[in-house]
């Protein structure tokens, strides 16, 4: 399917987007929006193309990827990446979305939703990594600031091998968790010198305020949007897992168990493949339900 490029140019960015397919669309569906954080659109290229017949729209948050920050900031905020989205739906003049969101872009989905209530009629949050919702998010708190420690000590080895150790935990963060010496990267297949970056948004504090979002339950509950919670059949019991789990218990209901892990729609091409087949199954038939 053919994939057209456009930019977006706003007061404070310039939004990168893709649209594979028409606009407006041939089958009076709406658009199929795919939103990631930090993830930008080359993430969901597998996921896309087990839509052949719908138009999909991917983008790449601002400042990440082809989009270009002109606000001065480095931070990743999910109320100004809504702001960003909705604005790539109003340029796309196709009416309300229908939006899959994962990780860090299931938050700022939320936030959309929340803010801007007619952009989206099905949303579905695939494990947004929100620890306000967790029993033991102080613990959570304290797991995140090891990340950032170790990154801002000794490089990407470091700060990836206590981000792999954090998002593959099982259960709560207990004193079991901290009493355990750091990673070494090369368990992991990193290096373990100091790159000397420091700017990463998954490993420093500059997406803090993503991992630290505060649901709006009544603005959600109030929206038109049926929003469904998704979580991992592999994951249910790890961080992003029990924090899917827990935002569709704040939400009233059951968080919806796709295949595979957090990745799980991804193919081979980032060395983190999930199950992208079934996961499109899954994620179609709960887009139809609501037909």
């Amino acid at each position: 399917m053919a994939v057209t490029t456009h930019m977006l140019e706003t007061a404070e960015a310039e939004i990168a987007y893709d649209v594979r397919g028409p606009l407006p669309t041939v089958d009076g569906r709406p658009p199929l929006f795919m939103i990631g954080q930090p993830m930008t659109a080359d993430g969901f290229a597998t996921l896309a193309s087990h839509f052949p017949d719908r138009t999909v729209v991917t983008y790449d948050p601002r400042g990440l990827g082809r989009s270009i920050r002109k606000d001065g900031r480095v931070d990743n905020t999910p109320t100004v990446q809504a702001d960003d989205v909705h604005a790539v739906i109003e340029t796309l003049g196709a009416g309300p979305v229908e939006m899959f969101a994962s990780s860090g872009g299931a938050v700022t989905a939320l936030a959309l939703v929340a803010a801007y209530p007619d952009d989206v009629t099905t949303l579905v949050a695939h494990e947004p990594p929100l620890i306000p919702v967790l029993p033991d998010a102080a613990a959570a708190e304290r797991a995140r600031t090891a990340i950032r420690d170790a990154y801002k000590a000794k490089g990407s080895g470091a700060g990836m091998a206590a981000f792999i150790a954090m998002t593959s935990w099982r259960g709560e963060f207990t004193d079991e968790y901290f009493a355990q010496p750091a990673p070494d990267p090369a368990q992991f297949g990193m290096p373990a010198e100091d790159d000397g970056s420091r700017d990463n948004p998954l490993l420093s504090d500059r997406s803090w305020a993503v991992t630290s979002y505060r649901l709006d339950v009544d603005a959600l509950e109030a929206a038109p949007t049926r929003v469904v919670i998704a979580v991992g059949e592999e994951s249910q019991d790890t961080f992003t897992g029990r924090s899917a789990v827990a935002t569709a218990e704040l939400l009233g209901q059951q968080a919806t168990v796709f295949p595979s892990h957090h990745g799980g729609f991804l193919g081979g091409e980032f060395g983190y493949a999930g199950q992208p087949e079934a996961f499109a199954r899954k994620l179609r038939e709960v887009l139809d339900d609501n037909m």
